[in-house]
């Protein structure tokens, strides 16, 4: 017995969202509709960014880098998913879903710390604008970049190759669409106890001290605002605070939902249907988020189209 429990797996299998056969073509049409908005929305960030000098400012270089790093954290999922969807086979192998799972864990990371940056970068801007340009260096700005890849990769790795001492007894079926960490060891029938440990005081602290200092940070930009006597000057802060607080509230909330419906002893399809708000439908709304609440960024986006209008 202790032989089988220690059986080497070849692969997984995804549930998905369905086991009905009419909602497939519904559910490819609908999930890749989604990717390509997220993935065109974001990269038209990217582009109105670098093609425009006056976009050349801290706040827009940590915009690029997220719309960046949205595209490749759905391209970690949804691809994969269709296929498997397409050719009626939910099959990844062992290594592939370590791959997925070490990638989702980077990017998701990555967006956390650079929204937790971003909203470093209102606090200065709003708090302490005189020395805005001082203190959001570009020296600053790329050390907060290469610190936040850092901290992702290096705790993606370590999880990754923890899970690589956990055995499985037999072919396992994981029911999400996409490799999750939590529900892998939900898994295994070796024993996880460091695994878990690790799991949430690590996980715990990458999310409880971004979001404490998003949350100082914004303390501090409301009584700042609050004690300016310009009613013009209240609204312009409110207003290039207002993307970016409606995009921790989505991401916030939606990985909250997450964690409540996902933490259960025995996980549903209710938990992977609640996932699509957090890996697809956030990542996709961003974009629009930025563009139709920022003045910059639509007149940007404005004469990007212009310009692709007159090569033609």
């Amino acid at each position: 017995m202790e032989t089988e429990n220690q059986t080497v797996i070849s692969k997984f299998i995804l549930l998905g969202l369905s086991d009905d056969a009419d909602l497939q073509p519904l559910l490819i049409g609908l999930f890749l509709s989604m990717y390509l908005v997220c993935v065109t929305g974001n990269l038209l960030i990217i582009l109105a960014n670098i093609s425009e000098s006056n976009l050349h400012t801290p706040m827009y270089f940590f915009l690029s880098n997220l719309s960046f790093t949205d595209i490749c954290f759905t391209s970690t999922i949804v691809p994969k998913m269709l296929v498997n969807i397409q050719k009626q086979n939910k099959g990844i192998t062992y290594e592939g879903c370590l791959t997925q799972m070490y990638f989702f864990m980077t990017f998701a990371g990555l967006d956390n710390l650079l929204l937790t940056v971003m909203a470093y970068d209102r606090f200065v801007a709003i708090c302490h604008p005189l020395h805005y340009t001082v203190i959001m260096n570009p020296h600053l700005c790329g050390l907060l970049l290469l610190l936040s890849w850092l901290i992702c990769l290096t705790y993606s790795l370590l999880q990754s190759l923890m899970v690589l001492r956990v055995s499985f007894c037999k072919e396992t079926e994981i029911p999400h669409f996409f490799c999750e960490l939590a529900q892998i060891l939900k898994l295994a029938c070796s024993d996880t106890l460091v695994n878990d440990i690790v799991l949430y005081f690590v996980t715990g602290l990458l999310g409880i001290i971004p979001l404490t200092g998003i949350l100082f940070s914004y303390s501090r930009i409301i009584f700042s605002i609050m004690g300016m006597s310009s009613s013009g000057g209240k609204y312009k802060a409110f207003s290039t605070c207002g993307s970016h607080l409606s995009v921790v509230s989505l991401f916030y909330g939606a990985g909250l939902g997450v964690y409540l419906t996902s933490g259960t002893a025995h996980p549903s399809r209710k938990g992977s249907i609640a996932s699509v708000m957090y890996t697809i439908v956030t990542p996709m709304l961003n974009p629009f988020i930025y563009s139709l609440r920022n003045r910059d960024m639509k007149g940007a986006l404005r004469r990007l189209f212009t310009r692709g209008t007159y090569s033609q």
